[in-house]
């Protein structure tokens, strides 16, 4: 399996992005009035790519070597994915304020910011270490 690791880690990579990228626009057109970020086929296309993102994540945990979790990079990326969901559920949720949206839906992409940052340094406080 470890032969397949920079393909697998590329997939990875390539669908954070596109989960990102996807809630950018559906946040920001949903901030905006627009009705398409609620339809079914977008939501399903997001909960599509969420799923094939966790499940390669899932695959490169089972591949990695155990230095990997020595410094609690993964640890602290795994919490802020949760505290991401969480903003981004109610960035999305139109029963809400606007107001309350606009703050969700910056604090969901500040905390996006802070898991690559995580991602990309190999450390828990990413670019502010």
């Amino acid at each position: 399996m470890l032969e397949l690791y920079p393909q697998i880690k590329l997939t990875h990579i390539t669908l954070a992005l596109l989960s990102g990228s996807l809630f950018l626009l559906r946040g920001g057109a949903g901030l905006l009035g627009m009705r398409w970020p609620y339809h079914m086929a977008v939501k399903l296309a997001s909960y599509t790519i969420d799923t094939a993102l966790l499940t390669v994540a899932m695959l490169l945990l089972s591949i990695l070597p155990s230095a990997y979790f020595a410094n609690g990079w993964l640890v602290a990326k795994l919490g802020c994915i949760v505290i991401y969901i969480a903003f981004g559920f109610l960035a999305l949720g139109r029963s809400r304020g606007l107001r309350t949206r606009a703050l969700c839906y910056a604090a969901a992409i500040a905390t996006y910011g802070m898991i690559y940052s995580i991602a990309r340094y190999h450390h828990p406080l990413g670019i502010f270490q």
